[in-house]
């Protein structure tokens, strides 16, 4: 057993996280008491000391994203870093990083949660309440959704006005919002769209995997950036590619499924798979080769793709398949970029005299392939025996090590 020493009034920031580390440790590996009603008291008080934990956490986060800390370690976003790092589900980032990004604006909030006075879960849910809303109207609803806690609503409630809250001030500042959406599930496409007061259109909706594939394929390349100076944001780039696509009519798509030979011809039940994993089933394999060209990609051992060496400066388009075909992702471990956003990259680099054969390039995100190209001392490069490069990202030259733990042995 060890024993954590730790004088709180003296202590620095990383010596009491170390101490609450190595006290969850020791916590995690002990076995609960008989009581049940011990139990339960003692649940309660450690779910309100990791409330309050998370308030600490959320002021950390809030110094990282402000700073860009990240970038440095060759992360593209405060978010791809809680991914990545700290091992969290998209929706669970985004909803610590947006209590980080509002506490300076809900200073009641911020001090009840520090405080124990107000659960992890009430905090978020005003937070994403007033994300939306300029400061005099977050100031005001921080009071009214604090008055519903107060009385005792639950989150679900707290978060159905808050939601309420951002209808009223649409309908006063002369806007519109689209209705709440129904539950149609996810097994078939659909869309909304709703127009506004001013001209403009809401669009939301759901696409499944094959959809989305479709608008993948459409709209992806037509959403790069136009060029150096293009200051657009990916979801302006993507309005303006749909525009187009409506614009110029629909002429073709690229969709790339994998599948076995027996799957197109015998009937087989086996699955095919997107680029970026997904499964297809047989029969929706089947029904996309009937309504689309096919060309074949063959695989040598290993299910390597055949070479397919070209030494002019951009990837065909022939070997930008076989690349989206290994890469269902950006080649930098941890990326979620999928591989049909990606560019195509030079592993050794076009100006150090790689010729841009099929065996000297993988795909990686405009964002990484200008971070390798600038921190190629970061960048570590393996293969894997698929022959699909992978790059990890090592720490900034200058990077602080970890404090040491102030934990002794007993």
């Amino acid at each position: 057993m060890g024993s954590v020493e730790v004088d709180l009034a003296r202590a620095s920031t990383a010596e009491l996280v170390n101490a609450a580390a190595a006290i969850a440790r020791e916590l995690a590996a002990r076995t609960a008491p008989e009581s049940a009603a011990a139990c339960m008291e003692l649940a309660e008080t450690l779910a309100a000391a990791c409330d309050q934990q998370e308030s600490a956490l959320a002021e950390l986060i809030g110094r990282v994203d402000a700073s860009g800390e990240m970038r440095r370690w060759g992360l593209p976003s405060t978010q791809a870093w809680l991914r990545s790092h700290m091992g969290m589900r998209d929706s669970r980032a985004k909803e610590r990083l947006t209590l980080a990004r509002q506490r300076h604006r809900l200073p009641r909030i911020t001090q009840l949660l520090a405080t124990g006075d107000l659960t992890y879960g009430y905090a978020t849910t005003v937070t994403d309440a007033v994300a939306r809303l300029d400061d005099d109207d977050c100031t005001q609803a921080e009071t009214v959704l604090l008055d519903m806690i107060d009385q005792g609503f639950s989150p679900g409630k707290v978060a159905s006005f808050g939601r309420r809250i951002r209808d009223v001030i649409a309908e006063r500042d002369g806007t519109d919002t689209p209705d709440k959406d129904s539950q149609r599930g996810y097994d078939s496409s659909w869309i909304t769209s709703t127009r506004s007061l001013d001209g403009g259109r809401y669009v939301k909706g759901w696409l499944n995997a094959e959809d989305a594939a479709v608008w993948d394929g459409t709209l992806a390349p037509l959403a790069k950036p136009a060029g150096p100076d293009d200051r657009r944001d990916l979801p302006e780039r993507t309005a303006a590619a749909l525009t187009g696509v409506l614009a110029g009519g629909h002429r073709a798509t690229k969709v790339t499924v994998i599948c076995d030979l027996d799957t197109l011809t015998s009937g087989s039940t086996a699955p095919g798979r997107l680029t970026d994993g997904t499964p297809i089933p047989a029969a929706h394999v089947r029904r996309i080769a009937l309504s689309a060209g096919v060309s074949a990609l063959i695989l040598g051992r290993g299910h390597v793709p055949l070479y397919l060496g070209h030494r002019a400066r951009f990837a065909t388009p022939g070997q930008r398949q076989v690349l989206e075909t290994l890469y269902p992702t950006c080649a930098v471990q941890g990326c979620e970029v999928p591989g049909t956003l990606c560019e195509v990259d030079h592993v050794t680099g076009w100006a150090l005299g790689s010729p841009t054969d099929i065996d000297k390039l993988a795909l990686c995100c405009g964002w990484h392939n200008r971070f390798k190209h600038t921190n190629a001392e970061q960048i570590n490069i393996v293969r894997d025996a698929t022959g699909r490069f992978i790059y990890r990202v090592l720490p900034p030259p200058d990077a602080i090590g970890p404090p040491t733990e102030l934990v002794q042995a007993a």
